[in-house]
C-alpha cells in the first residue's frame, strides 16, 4: 500500500502523520518506507535527526539524474537509507528540491516517481509526505499512490480550502492515476470540548466527505517528540496521542 499524505495548506500535520503512522507500520513488522518530497525536510529530520546533513543520496538525488541522460540511471533503492527504528527506511528530501521543479515539469517526468516505487515490492507500506502545494511533487505521488491521506485542522479557512484541493485529487484520478482513492480526511488538532471544532466536523460529514473516525488531539507531546527526533510510539507509547495514532493506524489498517 502506497499512501500520500497530502493538503495544499501548510501547517496541517502531513510530516507528522506521515511519520508516526510510518513508524506504527514498522513497529508491528511490516517493512515500511517513507518518502520525504517536501524541501523543508521535517520528516527527514524527524527520522534522522541532525545524521540528516550526512547523508549521500536523496529524493533530489533521485529526480536530477532524469535531467540529463544517463546509460545507467541509479535505481530509486540507492537513495533509500535505513533509520534506528527496525523495519524502518527513509527516502529523505533536500532543501535544493525546489530548484528542479521547473526542469522536470517542463520535461514531462510526471511518472518517474511512480515506475520507480512499482519496483520496491519489498516494502509492506509506503508513505509519502508531500510540499503544501498541489506541484509537480505532489502530483508525482498522487500519480503512483494507492491512496491519499488529508490532514485537516478545524478551523474554517482549511474547511474552504478542502474542496479545492478535493478536486485537485479528483482530477488526478480521472487524468493519472484511476486506482487512486481518498482514504480518507484526518481530524488533526482535535478539540472534542470546543464547539467549533465539534461545529466543523459535523460540517463536513454532512457533506458527505470521508472523515476518519479516529482523530488526532492537540498536545504538547507532539512538539517533544519532533524535538528529540524520535516518533511517538517509541517517545511516549503509552500517552494519548499516541494511543490515538495507533488508533488510526487501525483504522486505516481495517
Amino acid at each position: 500500500m502506497i499512501r500520500v499524505v497530502f493538503n495544499q495548506k501548510g501547517g496541517v500535520g502531513k510530516s507528522s502523520i506521515s511519520t508516526n503512522l510510518a513508524a506504527i507500520s514498522a513497529s508491528q513488522g511490516k517493512r515500511t518506507l517513507v518518502v520525504d518530497l517536501d524541501s523543508q525536510c521535517n520528516t527527514s529530520h524527524y527520522l534522522l535527526g541532525d545524521q540528516v546533513n550526512e547523508t549521500v543520496g536523496d529524493i533530489k538525488d533521485f529526480f536530477e539524474q532524469m535531467l540529463s541522460f544517463q546509460v545507467r540511471p541509479k535505481a530509486i533503492t540507492e537513495f533509500i537509507h535505513g533509520t534506528l527504528y527496525e523495519n524502518l527506511d527513509l527516502l529523505p528530501s533536500s532543501p535544493a528540491l525546489g530548484d528542479l521543479h521547473a526542469k522536470l515539469e517542463a520535461k514531462h517526468k510526471i511518472y518517474k516517481l511512480r515506475d520507480a516505487l512499482q519496483q520496491l515490492d519489498q516494502y509492506d507500506a509506503i508513505y509519502i509526505d508531500t510540499p503544501p502545494a498541489f506541484n509537480f511533487y505532489t502530483l508525482s505521488a498522487l500519480c503512483g499512490a494507492d491512496s491519499c491521506l488529508i490532514p485537516f485542522d478545524c478551523d474554517e479557512f482549511s474547511r474552504q480550502a478542502l474542496y479545492s484541493l478535493m478536486y485537485n485529487v479528483q482530477e488526478t484520478q480521472q487524468d493519472h492515476n484511476e486506482k487512486l482513492i481518498i482514504e480518507g480526511i484526518v481530524v488533526n488538532q482535535y478539540q472534542p470540548r470546543a464547539n467549533a471544532s465539534i461545529s466543523i466536523v459535523e460540517m463536513l460529514k454532512d457533506d458527505n466527505l470521508p472523515v476518519l473516525n479516529a482523530k488526532l488531539s492537540s498536545s504538547v507531546k507532539m512538539k517533544e517528540s519532533h524535538n528529540a527526533c524520535v516518533p511517538l510510539i517509541h517517545f511516549a507509547p503509552k500517552h494519548k496521542l499516541t494511543l490515538e495514532y495507533l488508533a488510526l493506524h487501525d483504522e486505516l489498517s481495517g
